[in-house]
């Protein structure tokens, strides 16, 4: 992708756009017409505007020099986003980090909805088993949350491993929940390993920038954190912010139900791991 296409995918759009057929025509430009919401559809809807099915749309995408539908909707999103905050007055670039990042937080503030978290915890608390999965930029955080959901007495499954996960939510069955964590909602390994979940009946439960994605398709429950803000070049970084605050409303919640006496025991493993080591007296 050249310089000029990362920087604007819209005139991208409209420098090829007379090339295309009179089906895919429409696709380019139903989204010039809309972009500041294309990004937020699925590609069903943006079918739905342009009067064309859905493989149109896919095809459409790939004839304007995208890998399909959810690449452009990302470089849309990109595009669409503030590239950085302007300083504040006598500040310097750390001030500017932290403005951009309080700016994304308070977008996923606005984003999550209350009564979807509140589902996905009872969920989560009532699973015979939870698998996570998650890859690339957002598998830390996620691996981080598995830590943290232990640490009230839910344990989960955090596979790293891309085969790992899909052999792991292969043997879930009713009564047990996938949570997937994907900025996207487009991964291929993460969107395999909950079909895989779903096929077999578990529930799954995805966490996304966006409120529809190739993931809320599948997931029973799908929590948005929004996808407004600075974005880094090659991952959101600020709005990774917002899905690590996400994952631990979901411990909060989650806390609320585990017992105190679980809660304290784990309190007890923090406290074994800091107790001094005796230093040995020198002769």
């Amino acid at each position: 992708m050249t310089d000029a296409f990362a920087s604007s995918a819209t005139s991208r759009i409209r420098a090829l756009e007379a090339t295309l057929g009179p089906s895919e025509g429409a696709v380019a430009r139903a989204i010039l017409a809309h972009h500041p919401e294309v990004p937020q559809w699925s590609t069903q809807e943006l079918a739905v505007v342009a009067g064309t099915s859905t493989a149109t749309v896919i095809r459409a995408a790939q004839r304007l020099g995208f890998r399909g539908f959810q690449h452009l909707r990302l470089e849309l999103a990109r595009e669409g986003s503030p590239q950085g905050t302007t300083a504040l007055q006598g500040g310097d670039h750390i001030d500017e980090l932290f403005a951009s990042a309080s700016a994304a937080l308070d977008v996923s503030r606005q984003a999550i909805d209350r009564a979807t978290l509140a589902a996905a915890a009872a969920a989560l608390a009532d699973a015979r088993r939870v698998v996570f999965a998650a890859n690339g930029f957002s598998a830390p955080p996620l691996q981080d949350a598995a830590m943290r959901f232990a640490t009230i007495g839910r344990p989960v499954e955090a596979p790293l491993d891309i085969l790992a996960q899909q052999f792991a939510t292969h043997t879930l069955g009713p009564g047990d929940v996938c949570l997937a964590l994907s900025h996207s909602g487009a991964n291929a390994h993460t969107l395999a390993a909950c079909r895989a979940a779903a096929q077999r009946g578990a529930r799954v439960i995805a966490l996304c920038s966006f409120a529809r994605t190739p993931l809320s398709d599948i997931a029973d429950l799908t929590i948005s954190t929004g996808a407004s803000g600075p974005q880094h070049t090659v991952d959101p970084f600020f709005i990774r912010l917002g899905h690590s605050v996400l994952l631990q409303a979901l411990v909060a919640e989650l806390a609320q139900r585990s017992s105190p006496a679980q809660q304290l025991e784990m309190r007890e493993v923090v406290a074994d791991a800091l107790t001094d080591v005796p230093v040995p007296t020198r002769r």
